[in-house]
């Protein structure tokens, strides 16, 4: 048995799968029994953990140590900056495009990890100009290569969060903690120069069910009610007290401990200020009215009706605001193959991918939430992960191999025909390209230059530890330009890559 396994996306999941391929097949020298190559369109490695962790909470990020020993396995291979089939984002357009036909052509088994990478939105919301995703303000504090724009939040004073996840707890720390604190932090200084000139002083979590569906964590509320300048508005008692013949669990009971002893300063005593707005969902924001400058968003009451569901109990006060930040969750995108709208993710059933059939497609996977959708925690997406490695096993030691059998090869080509013909290179497609590791063989050479691999992802990453730590902080992120730049200096160890530009090799 010889696999050749291609993993469509960078982050955690796509991590953890590799390693329980390479741990569960020995290495066998001279006679390779399994390659992983991964590819992200991200030119940095680890999805969410670089662009989606709040940068104080680098006790997270130390999953990364795992990844970098998965990476040193010679089987592994990462080829970052590459979009495999779907037209990349905007912002993106640097990317070195790769259809899904070379995957078919030059793999055994396909696995998306591919996560859930759009927002979803709010029907009631939709379209305003003074609306902006959760995805992009997180996407904007964490640099990410599709560069969003920074909020202006130097005329901003209020801000409403809504949905009340750990998403919208770290927009709302982030936005109510001094840039004194974050400095310290994995945060550019960029996006401190912008979080200095600051005007935002009350944040409002909006949440259309009860503090006992609370979607936060305890961990997170109590950070954000531990923090040094802001204070929360009181809750009232009786929102507090549990419906008659209902227990509280364990970690509902923390929540309204931490919630009826309020925040460690006093209400009124702090210029920033927060407050969680229980049974309230909104219904519209409408412009600024005459002689005023904010905008005002429409609210209704909730209540939960016998299944629990959050339903329109009346309308409730409007809210004048100058942001409005729907933290509701994410989507897989629409444009990846055997997603399901119904789901908002990838046909699955227990690890591999489902046709239009229903019934399972030969040789193609998804792990993470591409999978399952946007739940969970680290802990949660290893283990899926674990389990679709052994499911890929388990199908590769039973059946005969044979090509991917994906039903869908969508996706433009891009400008360059990123996989050499190995047809004309006169070599056995079936053992020699299927098996050979090394981009230098395996890449056309005048994209030897686009394409990050691990060992320039590590270059990058000590050089941004090395400002960092100059700077008294972390580490200081590069962006796509500054990476791009840095990676192109003179290196011993990669005489084959191009000098050219980025701009250069696209024309």
């Amino acid at each position: 048995m010889k696999l050749k396994v291609a993993i469509v996306g960078g982050g955690p999941a796509a991590f953890y799968v590799a390693s329980r391929l390479l741990s569960r097949i020995p290495d066998a020298p001279g006679s390779p029994l399994l390659r992983v190559h991964l590819f992200d369109r991200l030119w940095a490695p680890h999805g969410l953990v670089r662009y989606g962790v709040a940068p104080d909470h680098p006790e997270v990020k130390n999953c990364t140590n795992k990844f970098d020993q998965v990476a040193a396995d010679p089987r592994f291979r990462f080829f970052g900056n590459v979009n495999v089939g779907t037209r990349p984002p905007e912002g993106m357009e640097q990317t070195v495009q790769l259809p899904w036909s070379e995957i078919k052509r030059n793999y055994s088994h396909l696995v998306f990890a591919t996560g859930c990478t759009m927002p979803a939105l709010h029907s009631a919301l939709a379209g305003s100009p003074w609306c902006l995703p959760a995805l992009s303000f997180v996407h904007w504090y964490t640099q990410h290569p599709s560069a969003p724009p920074a909020p202006p939040l130097e005329a901003i004073p209020h801000v409403s969060l809504i949905g009340n996840g750990n998403v919208a707890l770290d927009i709302a720390r982030i936005l109510l903690t001094s840039p004194a604190v974050l400095e310290k932090y994995d945060v550019p200084q960029p996006v401190l120069d912008v979080l200095a000139r600051s005007a935002v002083q009350h944040v409002s979590i909006i949440a259309r069910r009860g503090p006992l569906q609370a979607a936060f964590t305890a961990k997170e509320l109590r950070e954000l009610t531990n923090l040094p300048d802001a204070a929360m508005a009181p809750i009232p008692p009786a929102l507090l007290a549990p419906p008659p013949g209902v227990t509280p669990t364990r970690q509902q009971s923390r929540i309204l401990t931490l919630l009826a002893q309020g925040s460690r300063n006093p209400f009124g005593s702090t210029r920033k200020t927060w407050a969680l707005e229980f049974f309230k969902s909104p219904t519209g924001l409408a412009p600024p009215a005459e002689g005023e400058t904010l905008p005002e968003l429409l609210l209704t009451h909730t209540a939960l009706d016998e299944h629990g569901r959050a339903v329109p109990a009346g309308p409730a006060p409007p809210l004048r605001t100058a942001l409005v930040v729907p933290a509701l969750g994410f989507r897989a995108e629409p444009t990846t193959p055997f997603f399901d709208p119904a789901l908002g993710h990838l046909r699955t059933a227990a690890g591999r991918v489902l046709g239009a059939n229903g019934r399972p497609v030969k040789s193609v996977y998804a792990a993470g939430w591409a999978a399952t959708g946007a739940r969970g925690v680290l802990a949660t997406t290893m283990m899926d992960a674990y389990g679709v490695a052994d499911t890929v096993l388990a199908d590769a030691t039973a059946a005969e191999e044979g090509p991917i059998a994906m039903d869908a090869d969508s996706g433009p080509h891009g400008r360059h025909s990123v996989l050499l013909n190995n047809a004309q290179k006169g070599v056995d497609v079936a053992e020699e390209f299927r098996m050979n590791p090394t981009p230098a063989n395996d890449w056309a050479p005048e994209l030897a230059g686009v394409i990050f691999d691990y060992e320039d992802w590590k270059r990058v990453d000590a050089e941004e530890v090395r400002l960092g730590l100059a700077l008294g902080k972390e580490r200081e992120r590069m962006g796509w330009r500054e990476a791009d730049a840095f990676w192109r200096r003179p290196n011993p160890a990669r005489p084959w890559a191009s000098t050219q530009s980025t701009e250069a090799q696209f024309g």
